[in-house]
């Protein structure tokens, strides 16, 4: 990892980094960032990442390992092809003796040697070239296109569509002078068909009119053969008419195309008639069709080779399959032996009669006469459906069964009032003392909110200064009782420094109301948790 400075650590702080560096590696931690923002590699040596120490990094950076002395001279410009600078006169000293140009000599000279040089003649003077030197970059140097004129294509361009409108032109005269010929010798009919076809042959095919190009769809190849190399006829795969993937949707935001793979997973139109459309992206051929039953075939291979089955899909695709086929005729084998095994033991309901309509209804035509009482005159009653469960069971001393209650979201029995699925019966006792306890629960908390409710603040007595209640009537003098205050803090001073006590010492026992108030103001409170706060 990249460091500003090497400097002292810690063993704890060594070993903090090495975590950090670990973890940034396995991807828990971000990257560091360097002077520009850009985060580090972490795996990265730190041979490499570390800066020399005389350039004094102060945050972690990889400008060490750049080129980062530029030099303002490199340039991407290129050679003034053809320029010239200065035409002279006559022949100069030092110039190149064929041409007569000063920039170059006469070794170097690009014009054809003429018989008598330019020295010797003064005339026709070569004008000076425009000699410049550059100093390209890293990117300049290997610049294919450097210097390259866009403009020069157009000259390419003119030429070949000269010779297109000449050929053109000479084709139509041959075809002109043959039916003419034709017209006078119609022997020479199946002649002329023999050479159209050639001339056919030797027209470029990109000019050739659309309504010729009958077989677009057919590429003309080598294919090899067993006799030799023959020329054959395949198909091309691909129709060019057809649209790109890439090209259905061009907005931004649609699907993804992976130029890489050249898939495009999602649908590009997603909103169009499905009827309209013929690409739907390629999740949708990948779970449709038989590449579902290929992506199980491939799954069941390694499933098999986990297994221990000595099977490859790709080696052995065919031994794959047919195993695959075993395994699902063996899987049905067993489901249907499975499915009658469970048939012979508990029967099958659906394969069985069909009940009567009057037993699938509750109904029939049976008539019953009852009398004014509701008891039956003629006819046999009805019979009630029981449950298979056991009804009607009293446990515990229970005069009621279990979920004859219900109170406050809870099942109990009726006869106690409890909800407790065990408990013993206690009868009418049992729910006088339930609901006693009830009211002396709700008393209790009704006392408890109205105690909470009386909030009248307890009045403050104020300590007398004999130790008893304050009377109402007791009335100090504030100078007096700021001059009783002094007299505290000096007696206090005075106990804490013995040398300070003189050696004749007057005594006045009269203690007045204030003296009494100054000294249980200054008293020292052994109770009060504020003591540790006081001066």
């Amino acid at each position: 990892m990249a460091t500003a400075s090497v400097a002292f650590k810690s063993r704890e702080d060594h070993r903090k980094q090495i975590e950090l560096e670990e973890a940034r590696k396995a991807g828990l931690a971000p990257a560091e960032l360097d002077e520009d923002g850009k985060e580090i590699n972490p795996h990265i040596p730190q041979y490499m990442s570390s800066a020399p120490w005389y350039l004094n990094a102060e945050r972690p950076s990889l400008k060490h390992q750049r080129k980062w002395k530029s030099d303002p001279n490199y340039t991407k410009s290129w050679y003034d092809r053809g320029a010239k600078i200065f035409q002279a006169s006559k022949y100069r000293k030092g110039a190149c003796e064929n041409c007569g140009a000063m920039t170059h000599a006469a070794k170097a000279c690009m014009e054809r040697p003429r018989k008598v040089g330019a020295k010797h003649t003064n005339k026709h003077i070569a004008a000076d070239e425009k000699v410049e030197t550059f100093e390209l970059d890293y990117d300049g140097k290997r610049d294919r296109w450097n210097g390259y004129d866009a403009s020069t294509y157009a000259r390419v361009i003119e030429r070949y569509e000269a010779r297109d409108d000449a050929r053109k032109k000479y084709l139509k005269e041959q075809q002109l002078e043959k039916l003419e010929k034709g017209d006078q010798n119609d022997e020479g009919a199946a002649a002329i068909d023999e050479a159209e076809d050639e001339d056919d042959l030797r027209v470029d095919e990109a000019k050739v009119d659309e309504s010729k190009q009958m077989d677009f769809a057919k590429v003309e190849k080598r294919v090899r053969t067993t006799g030799g190399g023959s020329t054959g006829t395949v198909r091309n795969l691909r129709i060019r008419e057809d649209t790109a993937k890439y090209l259905l949707n061009l907005d931004v935001n649609s699907a993804h195309y992976d130029p890489k793979t050249r898939s495009m997973r999602e649908d590009p139109l997603p909103e169009a008639d499905p009827n309209e459309k013929f690409y739907l992206g390629d999740n949708q051929y990948r779970n449709s069709g038989q590449a579902l039953e290929f992506k199980d075939l491939n799954i069941h291979a390694w499933e098999a080779f986990d297994k221990g089955q000595d099977v490859h899909m790709q080696a052995a695709p065919s031994q794959a399959e047919l195993l695959y086929k075993n395994f699902k005729v063996m899987k049905e084998k067993l489901k249907s032996q499975t499915k009658e095994t469970i048939i012979e033991k508990y029967g099958n309901a659906a394969d069985d009669d069909k009940l009567p309509r009057e037993l699938l209804l509750g109904q029939s035509e049976r008539q019953v006469e009852y009398d004014r009482a509701g008891r039956i005159i003629k006819g046999q009653e009805a019979a009630i459906p029981r449950s298979k469960y056991e009804e009607d069971v009293y446990i515990n001393n229970h005069t009621t069964v279990w979920g004859s209650w219900w109170k406050d979201h809870q099942w109990g029995f009726k006869c106690c009032k409890q909800t407790i699925r065990n408990s013993y019966c206690t009868g009418t006792a049992g729910i006088e003392a339930a609901e006693a306890a009830n009211d002396l629960m709700r008393a209790n908390i009704a006392r408890k909110e109205a105690a909470a409710e009386d909030t009248t603040p307890a009045e403050e007595k104020r300590p007398a200064t004999w130790g008893s209640d304050v009377p109402e009537d007791l009335v100090l003098n504030e100078k007096l009782l700021a001059d009783a205050l002094k007299k505290e803090d000096q007696r206090k001073r005075e106990e804490k420094d013995e040398r300070k006590r003189k050696y004749n010492v007057k005594w006045n026992d009269e203690v007045t109301q204030e003296d009494m108030e100054a000294y249980r103001m200054k008293k020292v409170h052994h109770d009060d948790p504020m003591n540790k706060f006081m001066d």
